[in-house]
């Protein structure tokens, strides 16, 4: 059975069965107004300040980045806002409701997705969409309706008796989706929705985002996969509970690093990395894979200048090329910054 789950899963990636459509990351849909506005949002726990007065706002219809490190203060702000953790100071408004005066307004007005899947693995399909179904209130056609749309939606048709705890990590991560989206709330929170999955499951999984997205949903999107933060529309990144930057990918990446950087691949990359920051003419250096990424300033001159004080170490490179910044380099830049 799970075979030909996995078959029909991947020969089928698009919602509906319908071929999926992604958006452009620099041009969100055009629907007027914000979903969530954020406004000093303050929580501490004793003397430790856990998220420290950021603001922000996410249009409707956007997929929306929020990306920091572990224990940045992404869950600590993501509970605020979902209403389940009260603030210290501040508020924000989710679809109209505020945080501080409508947590429970706030919970029936948006959808909720974990690292986790957020379904119960000892029950069937079936049975874990009823129980959201009833959770959100949907009874009768209308019910029978999203339960049909949940199941197209995940590929599961024909398999409601199935126990969810069998499925494939891919067809869950649907699955859960599904559910969390069943009463078409306006604003979906996933955290991490991505984490211990394959990458083609990745993948359509986000087609699956971008769908919703493009029919009007609000989509706040945590994730340590940094790569997948290019296809959001808008990107915040929070740091010791700090918002430290803001904006689209290209902007980001075109206002936060602006010098040149190169990607250095050769032999001993640890030491060759301890050599490189210790010169002049570089000014951050990080590890990505097998190479090193070296920012450099007015003082280099050319590839000459690098591959002969590496010779000189007896470290023998063999390329080097100026990239384009990604989205680690601009993290990585920050956090260097912030410390």
């Amino acid at each position: 059975m799970k075979k030909d789950l996995i078959t029909k899963y991947f020969s089928n990636s698009g919602m509906g069965g319908e071929p999926s459509r992604v958006s452009n990351p620099e041009h969100p849909p055009n629907l007027e107004g914000y979903s969530i506005e954020v406004n000093n949002l303050t929580k501490k726990f004793g003397d430790f300040t856990a998220v420290n007065s950021i603001s922000f706002k996410v249009k409707k219809g956007e997929i929306f980045g929020f990306l920091g490190a572990n224990g940045a203060g992404k869950s600590t702000a993501i509970r605020m806002l979902c209403g389940i953790l009260e603030p210290t100071s501040g508020d924000a408004l989710v679809s109209g409701f505020s945080v501080m005066n409508e947590p429970d307004n706030v919970k029936q007005n948006i959808g909720y997705m974990s690292q986790r899947f957020s379904l119960y693995n000892d029950l069937t399909v079936e049975e874990n969409i009823n129980f959201f179904g009833g959770v959100y209130g949907l009874e009768g056609n209308h019910f029978k309706e999203r339960k049909k749309w949940v199941l197209k939606t995940a590929n599961l048709e024909g398999e409601e008796k199935t126990l969810t705890g069998s499925l494939p990590g891919g067809i869950k991560q649907r699955l859960a989706l599904g559910t969390a989206v069943i009463h078409q709330p306006g604003i979906v929170f996933l955290d991490e929705p991505t984490s211990g999955v394959d990458p083609i499951s990745r993948r359509n999984f986000w087609d699956l985002i971008n769908e919703l997205s493009a029919q009007g949903t609000t989509i706040l999107v945590t994730t340590h996969y940094l790569e997948e933060a290019e296809y959001c529309n808008n990107i915040i990144l929070i740091n010791a509970g700090k918002l430290i930057a803001e904006g689209t990918s290209k902007e980001l990446k075109t206002n936060y690093l602006k010098n040149t950087i190169l990607e250095i691949e050769c032999e001993k990359v640890v030491t060759a990395m301890e050599i490189l920051e210790k010169e002049d003419f570089v000014d951050e250096t990080s590890i990505f894979g097998n190479q090193i990424h070296i920012i450099v300033n007015d003082k280099y001159r050319n590839e000459d200048q690098i591959k002969n004080i590496l010779s000189a170490n007896s470290i023998n490179m063999t390329r080097i090329n100026k990239i384009v910044p990604t989205l680690e380099d601009v993290f990585i830049h920050l956090l260097e910054k912030t410390y």
